[in-house]
């Protein structure tokens, strides 16, 4: 049987034959998405798309230093309680609050600090009594 095509397009490129050809291989079967909307196709356009959609598949997150410490420093015992020994322990804490005073001597850019440094003896703890439980 032979296709009847429109007038004026009376030959098939080769692009557009391999593509027919896979179509009919079934290679374009089960691809993931298929017949479905494009995600995020509504948004504006966001020229780096493509690197905030890495770093999310990668959970990596940019914060300001501030935020981030202040993130980091919220974090501590759950740093702690992976530790082995109370050493480790005060050792983490150690690193937190040079970081801290660090930044309390040079503010990094961003919104306000509003730290103070950890009280080591009470995150060792709080790291004891987890080991205990």
């Amino acid at each position: 049987m032979t296709e009847r095509k429109p007038p004026g397009l009376d030959f098939e490129s080769w692009v557009d034959k391999q593509i027919r050809e896979a179509s009919e291989r079934g290679a374009f079967d089960d691809l993931a998405g298929a017949g479905k909307p494009l995600p995020e196709l509504d948004r504006p356009y966001d020229e780096l798309w493509w690197v905030r959609k890495k770093m999310h598949q990668e959970g990596v997150a940019v914060l300001p230093p501030a935020l981030a410490l202040r993130k980091e420093a919220e974090d501590v015992h759950v740093t702690a309680a992976k530790a082995r020994s109370e050493a480790e322990v005060r050792r983490i804490v150690a690193e937190i609050n040079e970081r801290i005073a660090e930044a309390l001597r040079r503010p990094p850019a961003g919104p306000p600090l509003s730290l103070s440094p950890l009280d080591a003896d009470e995150v060792v703890g709080r790291w004891r009594a987890e080991r205990s439980d």
